[in-house]
């Protein structure tokens, strides 16, 4: 398994706690990412949101890009997945700088291909807003373009979306037999996006849930991609992680977090990305207290049993975990010490959290 986490862009992940003590701030990010290098974590997700979708519109939120460029430049080891939204990126222009950070950090870079849901933010920004099926067709010519930019010496293409006329980047990504160019993760629930990942991306992200419901997605979507050719795809879940001594004091802990309310700052924001994907299970109210449904993965309780889950996940076909936790420097140094060793040690039989 490779630990991965969500830098908190946005000040934290809990819709219902104002303060949770991990600033939306270059010092506490930078500071951050150094330590989890240290401790064991593999990769950060550096989600791409120009408001706030946790604190609310008028707090602040990092930008995605500038802060990648910096990681890159202060860290030696650490994956930098970054968040991209075509609707706010031309592809040859992203080519260019995504070329350059992967310079920057040594073959570090790769990117999480996101096909936009925030009606609100792209209005806000003077941004287009494609209806859900345009949105993977806007992606699909965007990742032609992409990648053309990056693997041919030149290349022209006149899409619905995308024009460009002898295009030249230079230079081009860091290149391996491993790795021709940066590896691009994404994630979708409708036939149009799962289609679409299985033909153009390397590593397909899914949000949190058991490993009973995580196993048939992996199933199928490596049954697409056989069907389309390719290398074999990496499969990535969101979770939100709570480790506690005891079984009891975990629930407390997912109590505290979960009262969210209508009219809380996140609330508007949870009926536009409803009412913007098409997902594959109903999502409560709990579900949405933190992002992605990581709570349903299951990783809650003692040591043991969230190294156990971990497992089950592993057996499922998931080789990427995408943590949040709350506060963050904290709960990823608990983690480390007392998860990340029992899990390559035998499975217990523990009740469920």
């Amino acid at each position: 398994m490779r630990y991965g986490y969500w830098l908190p862009v946005f000040g934290g992940w809990l819709r219902n706690v104002p303060d949770e003590g991990m600033e939306a701030s270059w010092p506490y990010v930078q500071r951050l990412a150094r330590r989890s290098e240290e401790i064991g974590f593999d990769l950060t997700l550096i989600a791409e949101l120009f408001l706030n979708d946790i604190k609310g519109v008028t707090a602040p939120a990092l930008d995605a890009w500038s802060t990648a460029a910096a990681l890159a430049a202060v860290t030696s080891r650490l994956e930098l997945m970054v968040a991209v939204r075509p609707t706010f990126h031309h592809p040859a222009t992203l080519a260019k700088q995504a070329a350059n950070i992967d310079h920057i950090s040594n073959g570090r870079l790769s990117l999480n291909v996101v096909s936009s849901w925030w009606k609100d933010e792209a209005r806000r920004y003077g941004s287009t807003f494609d209806e859900h099926d345009d949105r993977y067709a806007r992606t699909k010519e965007w990742l032609d373009v992409l990648k053309g930019a990056w693997t041919e010496p030149s290349m022209s293409y006149a899409g619905r979306f995308y024009q460009v006329d002898d295009l030249i980047v230079q230079p081009k990504p860091v290149r391996s037999w491993s790795r021709p160019h940066p590896v691009l993760y994404a994630g979708g629930e409708s036939e149009a996006g799962k289609a679409l990942i299985a033909s153009q991306c390397d590593a397909y992200v899914m949000h949190g849930d058991p490993a009973g419901r995580v196993a048939p997605k992996v199933a199928d979507m490596r049954a697409r991609r056989e069907r389309v050719g390719g290398r074999p795809m990496q499969f990535g879940m969101a979770a939100y992680v709570i480790v506690r001594n005891t079984e009891e004091e975990a629930q407390r802990e997912l109590a505290r977090i979960t009262n969210v309310q209508p009219g809380s700052a996140g609330y508007a924001n949870y009926r536009d990305w409803i009412g913007n994907t098409q997902l594959e299970q109903q999502v409560s109210l709990h579900d949405y207290s933190v992002s992605n449904r990581g709570l349903r993965a299951g990783l809650i309780g003692t040591p043991e049993q969230v190294a156990d889950r971990i497992r089950e996940l592993e057996v499922a076909g998931v080789n990427l975990l995408l943590l949040q936790c709350s506060p963050q420097l904290e709960e990823m140094e608990r983690f480390a010490e007392q998860v990340m060793p029992l899990v390559g040690s035998p499975v217990t039989t523990v009740s469920a959290a």
